[in-house]
């Protein structure tokens, strides 16, 4: 069974779309991508620098328009067909990370492009809204003893924003106290300073939540012919409507990929296709997935790796598990 999973923020890098946009398929979604999100997402993803990037309005619409342009050129449709149809028979779970569950709401069939990239565009320029009342930010933390590290977070006023398995947590808080704990690490633990803008997936998002609340409550998501993991705890969405409510309110709430990549392993997974710009949840699912061939997509050279994959993969779960 193929699992196809969307990078969150973090993932983006100066030029990336560049070799992307001389495929006329991916030209076009691009485009359309721009024209939805009020923004130059062509300029962004060739020419802006990484601060410029790094810039969460930005950042997220030009992920998510990335993520589905690069599933379209794999399974070589056009801007306008509907990708939900395609992926219904060759992906048989899909799922993102943070920002990128918004592009899998669309290969699940919950959303269109145009909602997810309306969508987006709120979520994005309201959480950078409210990532500037406070200096925020957030740390991968890699190693170490779980409950050592947790307790560590805790004692500086940190919190558990992404829990990403591997050994791989992602602390949340303030810029003060995110140095501080950096200075005193737990034991065997590395810590990396991560290119956003703000504590994301803590009580510091709350206001981008209502912002992001008002936007949805004009959408009328359809209905999953793809089973879609949340990122609140791991499990299938069980309607189009709890989805699109969980992807509103994770904005302000840990992202448990490591739940996701378990039910992953229960449904009987074995190729994970990540889309652009692909690499960092295949990072994460070689050291969590036994078994489970992954390929990213970064440019078009890895296209037939991908398609390769997706013919060999392609499936059905067999059961899956609701989400309450």
């Amino acid at each position: 069974m193929l699992a196809v999973v969307c990078p969150g923020q973090g993932a983006q890098s100066p030029g990336m779309l560049a070799p992307w946009l001389e495929l006329p398929s991916v030209a076009e979604s691009i485009a359309r991508a721009s024209r939805t999100a009020g923004l130059d997402l062509v300029a962004h993803g060739t020419t802006s620098d990484a601060e410029t990037i790094r810039d969460t309005a930005v950042a997220q619409p030009l992920l998510v328009a990335s993520a589905l342009a690069s599933l379209r050129a794999v399974l070589d449709l056009g801007a306008d067909d509907a990708l939900s149809v395609a992926a219904q028979g060759a992906v048989g779970v899909t799922a993102g990370h943070s920002v990128g569950e918004l592009a899998a709401a669309v290969v699940a069939g919950v959303l269109t492009d145009d909602e997810a990239l309306r969508l987006v565009t709120v979520r994005g320029a309201a959480m950078a809204r409210a990532a500037a009342v406070t200096p925020t930010g957030m740390s991968a933390v890699l190693g170490g003893d779980p409950d050592e590290v947790l307790a560590a977070l805790a004692a500086h006023g940190l919190l558990a924003a992404n829990v990403n398995g591997g050994g791989q947590v992602v602390a949340a808080g303030t810029l003060d106290a995110l140095a501080a704990f950096a200075a005193a690490p737990p034991a065997r633990t590395r810590v990396i300073a991560l290119q956003v803008a703000g504590a994301f997936h803590t009580e510091h998002m709350a206001p981008a939540v209502a912002e992001l609340r008002a936007a949805a409550d004009s959408v009328a998501p359809g209905e999953p012919v793809v089973p879609l993991l949340t990122n609140s705890d791991g499990t299938v969405a069980a309607s189009g409507a709890r989805a699109l409510e969980l992807v509103v309110a994770q904005v302000a709430n840990p992202v448990r990929w490591d739940l996701c990549q378990s039910t992953l392993l229960e449904l009987g997974v074995t190729g994970l296709l990540e889309v652009a710009p692909g690499g960092v949840l295949t990072g994460l699912a070689r050291r969590t997935l036994p078994g489970v061939e992954t390929v990213a997509v970064k440019t078009p050279a890895d296209l037939d790796a991908a398609r390769d994959l997706v013919r060999r993969h392609a499936g059905t779960p067999q059961s899956t598990q609701e989400s309450s």
